[in-house]
């Protein structure tokens, strides 16, 4: 069967060291990065180590293990498809998510932020309001990847909300966010933001270490400072492979080990791409937004 006219994403979880089970994982992720980059139409990437730290730090969890990253992974997931499940303002199909998120074919991993990531015994004392929610997703430590934004320049930026959200709040959570905070557009994008509301409220995960909250928001950003990410990764392969460590398991199934030198290639070349975009910009000011309603 023919499937080039389908929208293909993907969502691919990434290795950290708190929660290791292998040590050639740098080696996996490397591997099936280049596997699926040809193949992928939009990558949503989710850093084990951003999601370890969020469930430390947000939901007071002392060792999360793969059940509380995966509770809350699930609910990022859920959100950026929640559109196709219900009505929704903006219409974020795969096909509506590619167009808007992905410049060029390479530059397909948008980075993920979603807010508020609050334990039931904090939502009991208070529901936080639209621009706080809105804020925290420009915070690095809301995003579903280890990376500064502020060291890198958006392409594409989408904020969809779910539940008791009016555009009126959604307009002056932006216009004050606009005020606080350098958020840089490379110049031959749309300088704005898209906005999807869904309203139906967001479902959390029965007797999960998610609070059930009125209302919540996820950005999808393409940023070039997600970059950061593949450096890291880059690195620790490196240092493994400079030694050719553990290599042989590959070859003993079947690999090649030019198939190991093919895919960090691919991955610089993947780097580099993100640093080409990057150079293009030119600071402007004055960035206009958009509301999609």
């Amino acid at each position: 069967m023919d499937y080039s006219k389908m929208s293909k994403l993907e969502f691919s979880v990434y290795p950290a060291p708190h929660v290791s089970t292998a040590v050639v994982e740098s080696y996996n992720a490397v591997l099936a990065t280049h596997a699926t980059l040809k193949h992928s139409d939009c990558a949503f990437m989710f850093d084990n180590e951003a999601v370890y730290d969020i469930c430390c730090r947000s939901l007071g969890i002392e060792s999360p293990t793969y059940t509380n990253l995966n509770h809350l992974i699930g609910q990022v997931v859920s959100s950026i498809t929640a559109s196709l499940r219900f009505d929704a303002t903006l219409n974020a199909d795969l096909a509506e998510i590619q167009t808007n998120l992905v410049p060029y074919p390479r530059i397909l991993f948008p980075l993920a932020s979603y807010a508020p990531v609050i334990s039931a015994e904090k939502a009991y004392h208070k529901q936080p309001s639209v621009l706080e929610i809105t804020d925290a997703c420009f915070e690095p430590d809301n995003q579903m990847v280890r990376c500064d934004p502020g060291h890198g320049k958006y392409s594409a930026c989408c904020l969809i909300y779910h539940g008791d959200v009016v555009p009126k709040d959604i307009n002056t959570a932006i216009a004050t966010i606009k005020t606080k905070r350098t958020v840089q557009f490379i110049d031959w994008c749309p300088k704005g933001f898209k906005v999807g509301i869904i309203s139906q409220p967001p479902t959390v995960v029965p007797g999960g270490d998610l609070a059930k909250v009125q209302g919540a928001v996820c950005m999808l950003s393409n940023t070039t400072a997600i970059a950061e990410a593949w450096a890291r990764l880059d690195h620790k392969f490196d240092l493994m492979y400079a030694k050719r460590a553990f290599v042989h398991w590959y070859i003993r199934e079947g690999m090649e080990e030019e198939e190991f030198t093919q895919a960090r290639e691919d991955l610089a070349e993947l780097e580099k791409d993100y640093e080409e975009i990057a150079a293009d910009f030119v600071e402007e000011e004055d960035n206009e937004y958009l509301l999609d309603l």
